[in-house]
């Protein structure tokens, strides 16, 4: 089990607890609107670290965007293992193919 595996399993436990105990369920509690918002907010504070180049700064965002992204998606009932199928049903597709197929 990875990182990433242990993260999702996590967060989808933390769906039922208590939001005044854990940062994840008062996030969830807050509903999938506010989760997609925190997930933006933190691409974004990603991004500007790539700009400026920092590797530590943009490793610390890049963890932040993987859990916030696992978080909006448990608000909406997708699984890691669902976007994990999704990524292995694209594998050997040309990006510009999957591109177009989805245009």
């Amino acid at each position: 089990m990875t990182a990433l595996d242990r993260l999702a399993a996590t967060i989808a436990a933390r769906k039922g607890a208590d939001p005044d105990r854990s940062w994840t369920a008062k996030l969830l509690a807050k509903g999938p609107e506010k989760c997609a918002e925190k997930f933006g907010e933190e691409a974004v504070e990603a991004i500007i670290e790539a700009v400026k180049g920092n590797r530590e700064r943009l490793t610390a965002e890049a963890a932040d965007v993987l859990y916030h992204l696992l978080v909006m998606l448990a608000a909406r009932e997708v699984t890691l293992a669902d976007v994990l199928a999704e990524l292995e049903r694209r594998e050997g597709t040309s990006g510009l193919a999957e591109k177009a197929a989805r245009d």
